[in-house]
């Protein structure tokens, strides 16, 4: 009994100190923090092309700095587009086989987004921060759809882009019959076929971001070489950027002669609109924004029987004509025919 209360007594008077902490090290043992460098002083650049995790940036816009990128570390794994303005820093010299590093994507002004499919939850960003969309259409051979043009339109306003139809191949079939479709939505309407005169063209699109669309054999290609006469080579400067080159599989951006840039986009062979809801294009035009404010809850703008209340049919003169070329675009997008 004496034993056992005497070391009792010693372990009441045992004191510890910092050597009985023990501390392993490794995981755990380094403060962590969310904070993110500010990066302050990241050089402005636009995203040309978009290449197996290498990024071409033009600095400062310009198409003669051109530099390859990276993604930084701390964006993880943040979408960079086509058009997408960031912030770079490290070797800016745009040197063969250096590389700089993305380490901010600002906010978009514009997106145009596509899904694979109508049933499909997952967006496709196709280029960012656009202000036109010219849709490519061929008058004949393949002969057009306005399918093709309404589902455009439907992505073009939900996104926030001016959109202009472009036609081609005028000498084989007349431009003002499938023109007459879109009237009533006051779209510019241009003919860029391969003998036309672009001068309206390039009043439209000289000194801004304009992404052109359309599908194989329309002519795009075409059109694109002779607003960019060395589209060619130009491609080849902004996209080898070390893993491979442009094909018709990538978005790209080139630069016009008189300024401003064209982004040349994949031939799409179909195009979803599962992320857009008809309210996302009514917004677009302030007189039907306005009026749909009166349509009873849940209404698709799509007139009988679906919605017997629908305010487009109180409309009257252009806002009537205008909501029934918009309620052809609602029937789009509510088809489940992708193109």
């Amino acid at each position: 009994m004496g034993v056992a209360a005497d070391g009792e007594r010693l372990l009441r008077r045992r004191e510890y100190d910092e050597s009985d902490v023990r501390v392993r090290p490794g995981r755990g043992s380094r403060p962590r923090t969310k904070d993110r460098p500010a990066h302050r002083n990241a050089e402005e650049g636009m995203v040309v092309t978009v290449d197996r995790g290498r990024w071409g940036v033009a600095l400062g816009g310009d198409p003669d700095r051109i530099v390859t990128t990276m993604r930084a570390r701390e964006l993880g794994r943040t979408p960079i587009v086509v058009g997408d303005q960031v912030g770079v820093v490290g070797d800016l010299s745009g040197r063969p086989d250096t590389l700089a590093r993305i380490v901010r994507v600002e906010d978009r002004s514009t997106v145009l987004r596509r899904t694979a499919d109508d049933t499909d939850p997952f967006e496709r960003i196709v280029v960012a921060n656009a202000e036109q969309l010219l849709i490519v259409v061929a008058l004949a051979d393949p002969p057009p759809r306005t399918g093709l043009v309404e589902r455009a339109l439907v992505a073009a306003y939900a996104g926030g882009l001016a959109p202009l139809l472009g036609l081609t191949k005028s000498d084989l079939a007349d431009p003002d019959e499938f023109a007459a479709h879109f009237t009533d939505l006051d779209i510019p309407v241009l003919l860029v076929g391969q003998g036309d005169d672009l001068t309206a063209l390039h009043e439209r699109i000289d000194g801004r971001v304009t992404a052109l669309i359309g599908h194989s054999g329309v002519g795009k290609s075409t059109l694109v070489n002779r607003l960019v006469p060395d589209a060619d080579r130009a491609t080849g400067a902004v996209s080898g950027v070390g893993k491979g080159r442009h094909t018709s599989t990538q978005s790209v951006a080139l630069h016009l002669p008189e300024g401003g840039w064209v982004v040349d986009t994949p031939g799409i062979r179909s195009f979803g609109l599962a992320h857009i809801g008809p309210d996302d294009v009514v917004a677009a035009f302030g007189d039907l924004a306005e009026a749909v404010e009166d349509c009873p809850r849940g209404c698709t703008h799509l007139g009988p029987p679906a919605d017997p209340e629908c305010a487009f049919d109180s409309l009257e003169g252009k806002s009537h004509n205008r909501a029934m070329a918009v309620r052809e675009l609602l029937t789009a997008l509510a088809s489940n025919d992708p193109w």
